[in-house]
Order: structure tokens, then C-alpha cells, then sequence
């Protein structure tokens, strides 16, 4: 993707993301960093908030890849099918428009942190088997949506200066609710177990 560009965090937003990657892996699930206000945020030009979005949407179809893999659950398997189908066509979408734009995706400290948490998730979700890998997959799945929400309202299009861009990703919030949704009716389901 691009060259890296650094993000300079202050002493007060590093803690913070230790603490909310800390508390993810102890969760089993990724956390996208989110500052506890917009005007924490760090500064992200298009470029690199298109490739925290194509990075997101990555990541969850690598998930449904290591789901469908690891899952006999109908149930799961086709709420990773519907993952790994929804985030294509999402990167799909995102690639078409910053080819249109000129816009080349540029990898960031956002970026990179998704990755690395989602190295992680991918670790501790290899661990497990049968039912425990289906409630920590869909576990993680509501904490990622729920994170992947606030980082688009709260991070992504505040920072987005193009508004076809910013309009795109306003326009796939639906979905993604939509997805937390499902995901959280089917954690209710291994809930009641």
C-alpha cells in the first residue's frame, strides 16, 4: 500500500490504546482504537482512511476464511459466508472509487494496529475447536462490528475531506449494523446454552 506514515499519539492516547488492545486480547476479540473524543482523533488524510477501511474489511473476511475453515455450525458458517461476501463487495466498491478519485491507499498507524490486533485474534481463535471456536468467532465478530461502527462514525468520516468517499462510508454503516446485529443474535443463542 503506500509508504508509512506516522501518526504522532500523545503519552495519554498510547495508554489508552495499550489498555483497549489489552483488554481485547483478554477477550479473545479486536478492538479498533477509538480516542474518547473526535478531537482526539489522529489525523488521517483520504488516503490512509481508505486504507483503514479496505484494512477493516479485510480483516473480517479473513476471519469468515478461518471460520468457514474451522466451523461446523450451519449457522456460523453461513454468517461467515455473508461476512466474507458483504466485506468484498465493500472493498470492491472502495477500490473502484479511489481508482476513480486518483486516491492510492497509504498504510498508517490505524492500519497497522488493526493488523497487528487482528494477528493476534487470529492466534487465540486457532486455539480453539468445535463450539468454543464458534461462540469466541461470533464474540469477536460483535466486538469488532461494535468498534468498526464507532471507528467509521468517530474516526473515519470526520476525517474524510472527499465526499464521495465520505458518502461511501457512510452508506455501508447499514450493513454493518446489520452484521452486529446478526452477530449478536447469534451470541444469544450460544448464551442460552
Amino acid at each position: 500500500m503506500g509508504y508509512s506514515i506516522a501518526i504522532e499519539l500523545t503519552l495519554k492516547e498510547m495508554k489508552t490504546l495499550r489498555t483497549l488492545r489489552n483488554l481485547a486480547l483478554a477477550g479473545g476479540c479486536v478492538i479498533l482504537f477509538m480516542p474518547a473524543t473526535a478531537q482526539d482523533n489522529p489525523k488521517l488524510s483520504d488516503e490512509e482512511v481508505a486504507s483503514v477501511a479496505v484494512t477493516a474489511n479485510q480483516i473480517d473476511i479473513n476471519q469468515a476464511r478461518l471460520a468457514k475453515e474451522r466451523s461446523k455450525n450451519t449457522q456460523v458458517l453461513q454468517f461467515a459466508e455473508t461476512m466474507a461476501n458483504d466485506h468484498k463487495a465493500v472493498i470492491g466498491q472502495a477500490s473502484a472509487l479511489v481508482k476513480k478519485l486518483g486516491v492510492t491507499p497509504k498504510d498508517n498507524a490505524v492500519s497497522r494496529q488493526l493488523l497487528a490486533d487482528a494477528a493476534k485474534t487470529e492466534k487465540v481463535l486457532k486455539t480453539k475447536k468445535g463450539k468454543e471456536f464458534d461462540k469466541a468467532y461470533i464474540d469477536n465478530e460483535v466486538a469488532y462490528h461494535k468498534a468498526v461502527i464507532s471507528a467509521v462514525k468517530g474516526l473515519l468520516i470526520p476525517e474524510t475531506e472527499n465526499q464521495e468517499l465520505k458518502d461511501l462510508l457512510q452508506n455501508i454503516l447499514p450493513a454493518l449494523d446489520a452484521h452486529l446485529q446478526h452477530a449478536q443474535m447469534l451470541q444469544k443463542q450460544y448464551a442460552a446454552k
